[in-house]
This record gives structure tokens, sequence and C-alpha cells, in this order.
């Protein structure tokens, strides 16, 4: 990490990427090695809100452009999340007021500096109406558009990586994945699911928008961010809503549920440490309304690009896929919870099929 993370200065100079235990070098050109990291600023003033990336280098590189240096407004409040496609991710350096979960027993793909802080303060700024929070709208099913705490799109361990993307070279090397960076060729390199999977393609499959701010880094560009689709699910998800459970695999301790590892994730997503955190409910609930929207809308979702063609085939198989994968890893049947009527046909490991019901 960076010196001042949540300064100006800090958001632009590059995160390294570094192997761990005498593992060998990671590479952040690598999709199952990259990190992300995202940021979101509240103006205390004003209640206006915006996004910053951060980019991740790998260890000894340079960026392939340097990251623009954001202007942020006076006492402005910032949080920074991390999101992983491998397994654990570790912060080290100036991670003081990080949260990476408990000692000695990391989340996992997730972590956050100044979370709490940035939710306490955008919660009080929109009770005050200084900032607004835009409804969810109407699905092109006719239900309300999902949010990260729909259990029709919530895995085993929701919210746990970013909508963030960036830009990489032929030769490794990265880059903010801004409008002023696409004439250095390369490929767009993104987080795998969570929030990524809902604003790049579940909602656009729907016909829904999710809330967007301005991007710092990319001249004011609208764009998403997990701050953001935090604040609308908290505003506006129905009943029932998902919030991380006991048994997700990032709040366990070894084998056992950690309340302390639980009330540390869900203040870094802004969640109540407070609320119901029993398993078996949340595996009824993932039964009860996932199939269902499947259902409604696999003509729609059969239609929509994967998020992971090698995985899935299309964004309905990625779904029903996901759907299985998140009972199986929470444990649900050991909860008394029966399957979800969904089987998903397989090529290798790709699914090509599924059917609902």
């Amino acid at each position: 990490m960076p010196p001042a993370p949540l300064s100006a200065a800090g958001l632009a100079t590059p995160y390294r990427l570094q192997g761990s235990d005498g593992k060998g070098a990671c590479h952040e050109a690598d999709t199952a090695q990259a990190a992300f990291v995202e940021a979101t600023v509240l103006d205390p003033a004003t209640g206006a809100l915006s996004v910053y990336h951060p980019l991740v280098v790998d260890d000894g590189s340079r960026p392939a452009a340097a990251p623009v240096t954001p202007h942020l407004p006076a006492g402005a409040v910032v949080g920074v999340w991390f999101g992983f496609n491998g397994t654990t991710l570790t912060l080290g350096g100036d991670d003081a007021g990080c949260v990476n979960g408990t000692p000695g027993s990391p989340f996992g793909q997730f972590a956050d500096c100044g979370a709490a802080r940035f939710f306490a303060a955008a919660n009080a700024s929109v009770a005050a109406g200084r900032t607004t929070v835009p409804g969810l709208g109407t699905a092109a099913d006719g239900r309300p558009c999902p949010t990260t705490r729909d259990f029709a799109v919530v895995d085993q361990d929701q919210s746990d990586n970013l909508a963030t993307s960036y830009r990489v070279l032929d030769d490794g090397r990265t880059a903010q994945d801004a409008v002023a960076n696409r004439g250095l060729g390369g490929t767009v390199l993104t987080n795998a699911s969570d929030n990524g999977l809902l604003d790049a393609f579940v909602d656009p499959a729907l016909g829904c928008h999710p809330m967007t701010a301005p991007d710092l880094g990319d001249d004011g560009r609208a764009v998403p961010s997990l701050a953001l689709n935090e604040l609308q699910a908290a505003a506006h998800q129905g009943d029932p809503v998902a919030v991380v459970p006991a048994n997700d695999p990032m709040v366990l301790a070894g084998d056992a549920p950690s309340r302390a590892k639980l009330t540390l994730y869900r203040l870094g997503v802004d969640q109540s440490p407070a609320a119901p955190s029993d398993g078996a409910a949340y595996c009824r609930s993932l039964v009860s309304v996932a199939p269902g929207r499947l259902a409604a809308d696999r003509a729609r979702f059969s239609a929509a690009p994967s998020p992971d063609p090698a995985a899935a085939n299309s964004l309905f198989t990625f779904l029903a896929q996901r759907l299985q994968t998140s009972f199986q890893n929470l444990h649900c049947a050991d909860l008394g919870v029966g399957k979800p009527p969904v089987t998903v046909q397989q090529d290798g490991d790709r699914a090509v099929a599924a059917t609902v019901g």
C-alpha cells in the first residue's frame, strides 16, 4: 500500500502486487491473481459523491500511464475497498485504519480502509438531505431492479468484489481504464463477480441502471462503485434483505463462526452488525427467491453475455451455476435446507445449459 492511502497523493500512487510466503511473484495481468482497488469520496459540505480507481502494478514495475491525481474537496471523507481474483489478499505498507479480517484470519478476497467512517458520514449526509440516493427503478420483467442485497443475485459472500477495471498492455503493464488511456491498446481486466456482475451484466440485461457518480480519474465519467451499490441497497432493497450471514466463508475463523469477523465485514459494506445472521434463514431465502427470477428472466439472461465465458456460455447459465455453488459453499443442505430447483449441464468445467423448476 502507498503512504497515506486516503489522501489525493496516496490514491494516485500505484499499489504494488507481491507474492507471499516465498511462493513466487504475482502478476496483475494474470486474471487469476489480479487485485483491484476502488475509492468513493464524500464532500461533507455538499453531500456530493465521486469515485476514483487507484492503480495496481506488479511489484518493481511502472504503470503504462501515470495515474491521474484526483482533486479532493475540502474535508473529503474517503473510503477505499479491495477486491481480488485470487484466494487470499493481505495488505502491507501503510495499512493503519484498514480492515483485512481479524488477526491471523484474513477475509480472503475483501478488505477496506476507512469504510466504516465513510458510510457513517454518507448515511448522515443522506439523512440530512445533502446526498440523494436514487430509487431502483423497474426492471424489464416488471419487478424492482435488483441490488447487492437482493437474494435473486447474491452469492455466499456478497459484496466482496468491485466494479473497477484496469487496462493491461501486452507487456503486462497496467493503467487506469480511462478514456484517455484507450489508445494504449491492450485488454480490459475486471474483478470477478458481485458488484461488477450486477452493474455490468445483470442490470443491463434487465434494463436497469446502478447508482453512479463522477470518476475523478476519468474526466468525470459516471461510474458505479461498491459503496454506491451498498448505499442504494441500504436505502431501497425490499424484504427479504440479504446481509452477510454467519456461515459466509469469508467471516469464518477457520471453520468456526466469528462474530468479530462478521461485524468487521458488515461495517465495511454498510450493513448493521445487529441484523440477523442465521445461515439457515439466508439459505432458505436464497432458494425461495433466486430460482423465480432466473425462470422469469431466462430469455433475457440467456441473450446476455457471460461474465466469465470460460465458466459459462451465457449470463443465465452463469447465474444458475453460481446459485448451485453458493448453496454448496454455505453448506445449506447441512442446515436442513432443500436444494434449489436448478439443474446445470456442464461441458467439462463450463456451464452450457440449465433448467429451473
